[in-house]
């Protein structure tokens, strides 16, 4: 598998000079104990032209950050998810608007909450079953336990509905989910959920094969992306980040590697968020995307359907939708195609960027997005939850889109 050439800025249309303000920004961060340590990779026309790294992967250890260093993408795993779905899609083992309950049957007929108390739920039938469609834009009538804003977030909660933590299989955990009560129609809202481990439950069904297995078999190996994995091996571990939070002035660790989860061989295989990866190897997968499904020499998707993936599915934006903002940022101007944020109006989003731009990020800050316009991929990684801490993001943004010539 060959690796991505690396080039001269000017030599793909960026200032070395306007890229090299992403060094003293990332040294301020990390000096000023906001993060523990980062990456950026940036990409242009297929090659990289920056890439850099500060700080440290294990503060109490001593361990520096490096290219190498192997880190929890948590949601930034649903495009990959979504990617398997899509090769058995292209495979004609189903349609979009296919129901979900013909392969997974307890999804069907469910029922959608309309109010009522913690003890008892009202409800009424949904319209239609969930689609596909529904699951990979976040418009199925799912949730995910910790929004702590509805009567069904509760009862993921009391039933114990985590997809990180749960010790169940992954069958045995969709299955559950099929029980609670939707919180709104399918199609009806943009609502975060559990959708994509959903996605990644159909992937094992409809290929006969271990969700995990599939991953590693039809992406991850053929991309040669080797330091992506569930579990991460023994042989690794020296390499896998601590996980970080603020405390005051100073972080406090939240997950330490030696006694990870990403260390049990039973870990629940997350289609919508667990992976753990490195800038190498997630540059390579924006990479096959912005390729038309191929880079390097390998094709895992045909040029089309990366366009339907990239492009909007819902009705207007994700505020239009029910969701005005998200994480640190509004969804003013933002759609959602399958499996990943779709810029539409970088003006009415107050994003620097381009309008066809997709993107998403993952629990522990990290972020990446692609702009075909510009032929441009940025893939930012390091371990700080909650997302939301800083707007490092956006500000990111700025520093790549301003060194553009």
């Amino acid at each position: 598998m060959n690796a991505l050439p690396v080039a001269r800025p000017e030599d793909v249309g960026l200032s070395s000079e306007r890229l090299s303000k992403i060094d003293g920004w990332m040294d301020a961060l990390v000096g000023s104990g906001k993060l523990p340590g980062v990456s950026v990779t940036v990409t242009r026309r297929g090659q990289i032209a920056y890439q850099r790294c500060t700080g440290l992967a294990d503060i109490a250890r001593g361990v520096p950050y490096t290219p190498e260093t192997m880190v929890r993408i948590y949601s930034m795993t649903k495009p990959i998810a979504t990617t398997a779905a899509m090769m058995l899609y292209e495979d004609g083992r189903f349609q979009l608007d296919d129901p979900i309950s013909k392969f997974i049957p307890a999804f069907a007929n469910q029922r959608v909450c309309v109010g009522g108390s913690r003890g008892k739920m009202e409800t009424v039938p949904a319209v239609r079953d969930i689609s596909f469609r529904d699951l990979m834009t976040h418009t199925s009538g799912l949730t995910y336990h910790f929004m702590q804003s509805t009567l069904v977030d509760a009862a993921y909660r009391e039933q114990g509905i985590d997809f990180q933590t749960s010790d169940d299989s992954l069958g045995t955990l969709v299955e559950r989910v099929a029980k609670i009560p939707l919180l709104a129609q399918p199609g009806a809202e943009w609502n975060y959920s559990v959708a994509t481990d959903v996605l990644g439950y159909l992937v094992q069904v409809i290929s006969g094969q271990d969700f995990g297995a599939f991953v590693e078999s039809r992406i991850l190996g053929p991309l040669g992306m080797s330091d992506t994995h569930f579990v991460i091996p023994d042989e690794k571990l020296q390499r896998f980040a601590a996980n970080y939070t603020p405390d005051g002035e100073r972080l406090k660790q939240v997950d330490d590697p030696q006694t990870s989860r990403y260390r049990l061989p039973g870990k629940i295989r997350s289609g919508g968020g667990g992976l753990i990866s490195t800038a190498g190897d997630y540059t390579r997968f924006a990479q096959m995307l912005l390729g038309g499904g191929a880079s390097c020499g390998v094709r895992l998707l045909g040029r089309k359907t990366v366009e339907l993936m990239t492009r909007n599915h819902l009705r207007g934006d994700m505020a239009d939708m029910g969701q005005p903002r998200f994480s640190e940022s509004s969804y003013e101007g933002v759609g959602f195609g399958l499996g990943c944020s779709v810029t539409l109006d970088p003006a009415k989003a107050q994003l620097v960027g381009s309008a066809g731009e997709y993107a998403w990020g993952g629990a522990a800050s990290t972020a990446w997005w692609n702009d075909p316009s510009e032929e441009m991929s940025v893939v930012l990684l390091t371990q700080l939850t909650p997302s939301s801490t800083y707007p490092i993001r956006r500000e990111l943004r700025v520093l790549t889109y301003q060194a553009l010539v």
